[in-house]
């Protein structure tokens, strides 16, 4: 372990919740742990605002209702970690594994995954304002009810995916994918779809893509799914 006067770099280390916990009385806040492991271990309700994790793995971890307020998550593995009512206010996480993650009921106003794995997550009932994502997998996620209203959204593969009461109102796909997501209530009023591959995409109500945005082959297709032909 080294350390600065503004803050401490703790590498190549095992934690345990005590471990952690005397780690943090002794030298504070604001840590950067790199090549750590936090597997299996319940780091409910610890503060860890502002720390960062370089290339860390915390599988089957618990954050339950941990502070986790402006951390730096970058290259780190965390399969199956529960993040359930978390606090993530501004959190950033880079080129992360984070499959089947739990994120219910968790506070991520402006928080940003970059280029992440999310296929299974859950994202129940956060609170989001101003959450980002950018080119991340997100398939087969539970996103229901969530806001991307006027997004930019880059590269975002929401197939089977759940969208069920999501808000696309003016959003701009760039590439990406809605193969076969579940789109009850979901509003596309404006959306901008030309780009993404929504193969398989019910549309149950037509009048939650008013004006949305399709490309001619994607019209094709969608018709060809209703069991239509174009003559």
């Amino acid at each position: 372990m080294t350390s600065s006067d503004t803050t401490a770099l703790i590498a190549d280390t095992t934690f345990t919740r005590d471990k952690l916990t005397d780690c943090l009385a002794d030298r504070g806040r604001a840590l950067t742990f790199e090549r750590c492991v936090f597997d299996d271990e319940d780091l409910s309700r610890l503060d860890l605002q502002a720390c960062r994790f370089l290339q860390c793995t915390f599988t089957e971890t618990s954050w339950q209702g941990a502070n986790l307020e402006e951390t730096q998550w970058m290259r780190c593995r965390g399969r199956q970690a529960d993040f359930q009512t978390a606090r993530l206010q501004d959190a950033v996480f880079s080129n992360c594994d984070l499959n089947n993650t739990k994120w219910r009921r968790a506070k991520l106003p402006a928080a940003n995954f970059q280029e992440c794995k999310l296929t299974g997550a859950n994202f129940e009932g956060v609170t989001g304002l101003g959450l980002e994502f950018d080119s991340c997998l997100l398939i087969g996620a539970d996103m229901r009810g969530m806001s991307f209203h006027k997004r930019q959204l880059k590269q975002l593969d929401f197939a089977d995916a759940d969208l069920s009461g999501c808000d696309f109102r003016e959003a701009v796909f760039e590439g990406g994918s809605l193969r076969n997501a579940h789109t009850k209530l979901t509003r596309f009023d404006g959306a901008d779809l030309r780009d993404a591959d929504i193969g398989g995409l019910k549309v149950l109500d037509a009048k939650l893509f008013r004006n949305a945005m399709i490309s001619a082959d994607q019209a094709a297709e969608l018709l060809k799914a209703w069991g239509l032909v174009v003559a």
